[in-house]
C-alpha cells in the first residue's frame, strides 16, 4: 500500500537524521544548516512484528517478508512558510502529499546546533509549525467558499451543505485550531476532500531529547507530552542520533551489547514506526507456507477480497472463500496441520473482516 508518513518540524530538529535511522533504503543529507533537504527523500521502512518471528520459528520458510510503510523526509518549516518564506509553498505542497504527519521537536540543549527561535521551547516551536499548516489551511478554505458560495445561495442543496462545513472549518481555524480537532461527520468530510488540508492529518509527536533523557524524558519533553495530550495525539521519547547509530550496526551482538549500555530493550524507533502503522489505520494478516512467510499491509475494517487483493488484483476479482487461523492458535498448536486437525481453521466468505494478525490463505477463480 503506499500510505506515506511525512517528517516535519522546524531546522535542525533532528528530522533527517530520523529519516536516516527509519529508513532502510535511502539516506538523507543530515547537516546543520537550513534546507539541507531540499526535495523530500523517500524511504521503504519494514514493520518490526515479533509475531513474523514467531511464525518464522514455526514454519522454517525460505523467506521472511516483512510489511512496510513509506517514510517522507520533509525539509524544515519556518515561520512564515504559509506565506512562502523559506520555499515554504513547495515544502507545504509536500506535506499535502502524505498521509500522516511526524512532528519532530527539539527537546536539548547543544549550542553547537543552530537555533533561529531563540531558548529552547517545545510548545512554541509546535505551535509555530500547527499555525503555518493552519494558515495554509485557511487560505485553501476561503478560495473554496469564495468558489461556491455563489452556488450556495441559488439554492444548490449540495453547495449548501459544503458552504456550511467549510464555514465551521473557516472559524475554527481562525481560532487557531488544526481541523483534525473539529468533529465532523464522515458525510461532512467530502466537502474538504478535494482540499487535501495539512491540520487535517493525523500527527504523532517525537520529542528529540539528549542521551541522559532517553528513558526519563526531560522538562522540554513533558511540557510536549501535555499538549500531545490534550489533543489526544501520540508521543514519542527518544534521541534521534543515537537511533541512527544504532541502525548503522551490521553485527546484532554490538548493535544488543550497544542498547544494553543505554538500557534499551528495542530501538525506540521500532515504537516509532508501529505506532505511524497504527496512526494510519493499517493492520497486518500474514501468509505463511515453507516457501515464505510473509505480513501484508491493509485497512482496518477491510473484507476478505479487499485483502486478498493485495496480493493479487485476481484474487479479488475471483475471490471463492478464505482459509483463516487465529495467530494465537497458531501458535498454540504449531503448523497449519495442527490447527485444522483441533478445528481452529475456519472458511470464511466475502463478507469477513479481516483480523489484525489472521493467517490467511484464499481460494479464488479467474
Amino acid at each position: 500500500m503506499a500510505l506515506q508518513a511525512g517528517i516535519v518540524g522546524l531546522p535542525n530538529v533532528g528530522k533527517s537524521t530520523l529519516f536516516n535511522a527509519v529508513s532502510n533504503s535511502a539516506k538523507a543529507q543530515a547537516s546543520n544548516y537550513r534546507f539541507c533537504t531540499i526535495d523530500p527523500n523517500v524511504g521503504l521502512v519494514d514493520v518490526p512484528d515479533p509475531r513474523l518471528d514467531k511464525l518464522r520459528d514455526l514454519v522454517i520458510p525460505e523467506r521472511v517478508v516483512p510489511t512496510q510503510i513509506e517514510i517522507v523526509d520533509i525539509a524544515g518549516l519556518v515561520r512564515g512558510a504559509s506565506k512562502g518564506e523559506g520555499l515554504g509553498n513547495k515544502f507545504l505542497a509536500n506535506i499535502r502529499e502524505v498521509d500522516a504527519i511526524i512532528h519532530v521537536v527539539r527537546c536539548f540543549e547543544d549550542e553547537n546546533v543552530l537555533r533561529e527561535e531563540g531558548a529552547i521551547n517545545p510548545v512554541s516551536d509546535k505551535e509555530i509549525i500547527d499555525t503555518e499548516l493552519q494558515l495554509k489551511d485557511l487560505d485553501s478554505v476561503e478560495k473554496k467558499i469564495a468558489r461556491i458560495e455563489k452556488q450556495a445561495k441559488n439554492g444548490d442543496a449540495k453547495m449548501k451543505a459544503e458552504l456550511d462545513v467549510l464555514q465551521r472549518c473557516k472559524s475554527h481555524l481562525e481560532q487557531g485550531k488544526s481541523i483534525r480537532s473539529l468533529d465532523l461527520a464522515n458525510e461532512e468530510l467530502s466537502a474538504i476532500a478535494d482540499l487535501f488540508l495539512l491540520s487535517a492529518k493525523p500527527v504523532l509527536y517525537v520529542a528529540n531529547v539528549d542521551e541522559a533523557s532517553m528513558q526519563t524524558g526531560n522538562k522540554y519533553s513533558e511540557a510536549l507530552q501535555t499538549m500531545a495530550a490534550a489533543e489526544g495525539a501520540g508521543i514519542i521519547i527518544m534521541n534521534n542520533s543515537i537511533e541512527a547509530q544504532i541502525t548503522e550496526m551490521e553485527d546484532p551482538a554490538d548493535k544488543e551489547l550497544f542498547m544494553s549500555e543505554y538500557h534499551m530493550e528495542e530501538p525506540a524507533l521500532h515504537r516509532l514506526i508501529r505506532s505511524v502503522y497504527a496512526l494510519l489505520k493499517l493492520q497486518t494478516y500474514f501468509t505463511a507456507g515453507v516457501k515464505e512467510v510473509r505480513a501484508w499491509t491493509i485497512q482496518d475494517g477491510w473484507k476478505a477480497p479487499q485483502a486478498a487483493s493485495v496480493i493479487h488484483t485476481d484474487f479479488e476479482k475471483g475471490f471463492i472463500k478464505a482459509e483463516v487461523i487465529a495467530y494465537n492458535d497458531f501458535v498454540q498448536y504449531g503448523s497449519e496441520a495442527a490447527c485444522r486437525d483441533n478445528g481452529k481453521l475456519r472458511i470464511e466468505g466475502k463478507e469477513y473482516i479481516v483480523k489484525d494478525g489472521d493467517i490467511m490463505h484464499f481460494r479464488f477463480n479467474v
